[in-house]
């Protein structure tokens, strides 16, 4: 792929002199994409770590602050929707479907080192109001940084690896509309040897992270969202500190913010059948199928066998069970 093609995340371009000299001295990895280096235990596209460093040295947090975490693929626009839309319905003078409709989750919740961060350590973040809603796929001992004694709540969803597998296979060959085979990013994922990799390493950084401290760290799974979508969007609220009324609760308005946050729902908005991000990425490719074990119809059963013993061997002793 030429380099021009690729967003400038991606790309080796905008790289200080004090990056350029500290990527020399790291380990490197090259994939279909380009160049991945390993910092902090993490892999990064070169222009993504100069975003790292930006925000390690330049975000000043907010008590008020949200940062929405994953891996990605792992229910990131889900997450993004579900809270701009609880965080909405507080406001009185606009209703969450009309900013859902608007824009895409993921241009109203940016990224801190692949956007807000990218080409600054001091970027103009007067914009965004109280509460400013961030994301990040950095693991937790680089978001935390610069957030020493904040208060700032931080919310993880992490995914079964089988599934993050397939969905992520799906978005690179649009995304970079190449025929990337499933077996290569297989052995890559398994190997920790991908963007923002090891999947279990960040996993487990923010997973630690909430058993240190549950009132600064929501963990959520992707599965249990799924299954009780009701009950996980109560316990964002209640969280997230705009818990649900009584009277909401009699009045449907739980099951209405959850059906307004479906993948059925956001797909067939507007905005995201026509719109597109950086990249002219149409942002109808952050809507596949959503489902829980849709591996089964992509992975071989050695496939599947291999990443249940990784996951069973780095998970063990931690007490985080899939």
């Amino acid at each position: 792929m030429n380099e021009m093609e690729l967003p400038q995340y991606l790309r080796e371009d905008n790289l200080s002199e004090e990056t350029k000299t500290l990527i020399s001295s790291l380990p490197t990895f090259k994939d279909s994409v380009g160049n991945l280096y390993n910092y902090r235990g993490c892999w990064y596209y070169p222009n993504t770590l100069q975003g790292v460093i930006n925000y390690e040295k330049g975000f000043k947090p907010q008590e008020t602050d949200i940062i929405l975490a994953s891996f990605p693929k792992s229910g990131t626009t889900w997450l993004k929707a579900l809270t701009v839309a609880l965080l909405e319905r507080l406001k009185n003078d606009t209703c969450p479907d009309h900013l859902l409709q608007s824009d895409n989750p993921h241009g109203l919740v940016p990224f801190l080192e692949t956007s807000v961060f990218l080409n600054s350590s001091t970027p103009d973040l007067s914009k965004f109001s109280s509460p400013r809603v961030f994301s990040t796929h950095m693991p937790f001992h680089s978001l935390r940084v610069p957030l020493e004694n904040s208060p700032c709540k931080i919310v993880y969803v992490c995914r079964n690896m089988k599934d993050v597998l397939v969905s992520l296979w799906y978005f690179r060959s649009t995304y970079f509309n190449t025929k990337e085979d499933m077996e290569s990013l297989f052995e890559s994922l398994c190997e920790g040897l991908s963007f923002y990799a090891p999947v279990w390493e960040n996993v487990l950084s923010y997973w630690r992270g909430s058993l240190e401290d549950p009132k600064q760290i929501l963990f959520m799974r992707y599965e249990e969202m799924k299954s009780e979508p009701t009950a996980q969007v109560k316990r964002l609220a209640e969280f997230l500190g705009c818990p649900f009324t009584e009277e909401e609760e009699e009045d449907g308005s739980v099951d209405k913010l959850v059906e307004l946050c479906s993948l059925r729902s956001l797909s067939g908005m507007e905005i995201n059948k026509s719109g597109k991000a950086f990249n002219n990425l149409p942002y109808s490719s952050f809507f596949r199928k959503g489902e829980v074990g849709d591996f089964k119809n992509h992975l071989t059963p050695e496939m599947e066998n291999k990443i249940d013993m990784i996951i069973q061997e780095k998970y063990n002793g931690s007490g985080l069970k899939f």
